[in-house]
């Protein structure tokens, strides 16, 4: 009977043993897919982490170059401003020098007729 209680002992012992083992091993698998999962999961966001941060970095430089420009163009509106009163004034002076001329020209158009009619009133003298 001791016989029998041995045998029973050695494989209740057996089967827990495989039990054990079998659960260690299951144990060992799923530390292995966490820790897989870990480092994927590391890596995803080291990879997220380095493009925020190339992102930002590339949004700095464009804000910097954006104001660059916003410079820029304030000083550009300056000097178009200028040259539109610059503009302005030649055209303000080419309509007074456009006016002289004309009365240039009606006041050498009088004079010619003048001349004419001297002319010919001093041919019409010379010729009684």
């Amino acid at each position: 009977m001791e016989e029998g209680i041995k045998s029973r002992l050695i494989l209740i012992l057996a089967i827990l043993t495989a039990i054990f083992f079998l659960t260690s091993v299951s144990s060992c698998m799923d530390s292995r897919r966490q820790r897989t999962s870990r480092y994927k999961e590391m890596s995803t966001r080291m990879g997220l982490e380095e493009k925020a941060e190339k992102f930002n970095s590339e949004r700095a430089a464009l804000s910097d170059k954006i104001k660059e420009l916003e410079k820029n163009l304030g000083s550009q509106k300056g000097e178009l401003e200028k040259t539109k009163e610059a503009l302005s004034q030649q055209q303000l002076a080419n309509r007074s020098l456009t006016e002289e001329l004309e009365k240039v020209n009606k006041l050498k158009e009088a004079l010619e007729e003048n001349l004419k009619e001297a002319l010919v009133s001093g041919a019409s003298k010379r010729n009684k």
